[in-house]
């Protein structure tokens, strides 16, 4: 894939994507609610953007019109990476809808019916919200890619809008912390394919890494990835560029590969 402008990162606060991606030569900025690492080029709702932008779109009036971060987008030069949050579709969520989940443990049934009613409207708002940023990147041919994770009972398996167009199936292959499978879904363009194999990542243990702070935030040291990853991600994914400095097997572009 050609990037001849900027890359977007949705969601994203640490800078890691960002920062890969300017090391390869191509500007990029992150968009997200938080600044907690300092990283966050444009402090912003991501969520009320995706909302004002699928209304435009919509809307019978079309002399209104509200401006939006979309319309700074160009759908021919840039790219949309976004981290959209899997508080709702991921597999713990998942394990939340049974009355016998452990964080209903000192709830009487009723009360343990209140809870899962709660998350199942929780879930519902998120999962329109992300089903409209598709529809608004889809109707500006904007390119985008999103991740989210792929493991157990996550809830996008069975309910959205096509499969991922890639799967990583053990991340730290490619040097991440987790091992943490993770789809990724594109959107207006194709992924490359590339094997940049490193196996020199410590495996974190996710069970005892901290909670959000609230639904919608997911906690730092949960969704932290390692910047080896990141590169690697960018290589393999999207420019399907060749390494010649990493370590195990070597990313091959596929027309490279074909050569051999």
């Amino acid at each position: 894939m050609e990037i001849k402008g900027k890359v977007h990162c949705f969601f994203e606060q640490s800078g890691t994507f960002k920062n890969e991606f300017i090391k390869l030569g191509i500007p990029a900025e992150d968009y997200d609610i938080q600044n907690n690492f300092g990283q966050t080029d444009h402090i912003t709702d991501l969520f009320g953007e995706i909302d004002r932008a699928y209304d435009n779109l919509t809307r019978q009036d079309k002399t209104r019109q509200d401006k939006t971060l979309f319309d700074t987008i160009d759908p021919c030069q840039d790219l949309i990476v976004a981290f959209y949050p899997c508080i709702y579709f991921c597999a713990t969520s998942q394990m939340a809808m049974f009355m016998t989940s452990v964080n209903y443990r000192c709830l009487n049934d009723c009360e343990k019916i209140q809870k899962i009613l709660e998350r199942v409207e929780n879930r519902k708002i998120f999962f329109e919200r992300l089903i409209k940023f598709v529809y608004i990147c889809i109707a500006k041919n904007i390119r985008m890619v999103f991740e989210n994770p792929w493991s157990e009972q996550t809830y996008l398996k069975a309910n959205f809008l096509k499969v991922p167009d890639i799967v990583d199936m053990n991340r730290m292959e490619r040097g991440d912390y987790y091992k943490k499978p993770t789809a990724y879904w594109f959107w207006n363009c194709q992924p490359t394919h590339g094997k940049s194999y490193q196996n020199d990542k410590e495996q974190k243990t996710i069970m005892k890494a901290k909670m959000g702070i609230k639904a919608g935030i997911c906690s730092e040291e949960r969704s932290m990835i390692s910047p080896d990853y990141a590169r690697n991600w960018i290589c393999d994914f999207i420019l399907g560029k060749y390494q010649e400095d990493i370590s195990g097997p070597l990313l091959f572009d596929i027309e490279e590969f074909e050569k051999l």
